[in-house]
């Protein structure tokens, strides 16, 4: 019954539309929570990746080196998981995360970008050729007696680049550049 004086609703009615306000508000949070982690792709499936000429894949170095890479790679602060591929998969090759997971492929072909004036950048003692692709770049390792890619999408961080490189110059040693 409304307040004679004032004309304001009862008080128990205020509280209640107080009441219900707040839980719909938890409702609202709690749906906008599922819905978003139900709408990423999970790092478990499969990832079907295309061949690409790699003729020394099965080399004594990429023996070597796939045992020898992360389990998982740190991102721009996120932890990404070692990825599943799908088969038929290439040979020597691993990916980490979700939906644009960073891939390594080793034994590769020498990269074509790869000429005398080529623009190189050291990371932990390792040479790499960076080739810009759309939405993703490849870093190919040109001082190793193998070539390795890494394609990692624009949004990663340089924390993958990083962690490769120590891995590759802990495990394989340096030669010459061949042009």
């Amino acid at each position: 019954m409304p307040d004679v004086q004032s004309g304001a609703p009862p008080r128990r009615l205020i509280i209640l539309a107080a009441a219900l306000a707040v839980a719909l508000a938890v409702v609202v949070a709690v749906l906008a929570i599922v819905n978003r982690s139900s709408n990423q792709q999970p790092e478990t499936g499969p990832l079907a990746l295309v061949p690409v000429p790699a003729s020394q894949s099965d080399s004594p170095e990429c023996a070597a080196l796939v045992p020898a890479l992360p389990a998982q790679l740190i991102s721009n602060g996120a932890t990404l998981n070692r990825r599943e591929i799908a088969e038929p998969a290439p040979p020597a090759t691993v990916a980490w995360g979700a939906p644009d997971a960073i891939v390594l492929r080793c034994g590769l072909d020498r990269p074509p970008e790869l000429t005398q004036t080529a623009q190189l950048r050291v990371v932990s003692g390792v040479q790499w050729l960076p080739v810009e692709g759309q939405g993703a770049s490849t870093w190919y390792v040109v001082d190793r007696n193998v070539y390795i890619g890494l394609t990692v999408p624009d949004s990663a961080g340089t924390g993958p680049l990083q962690t490769i490189s120590d891995t590759v110059a802990k495990t394989l040693a340096p030669i010459p550049l061949r042009f």
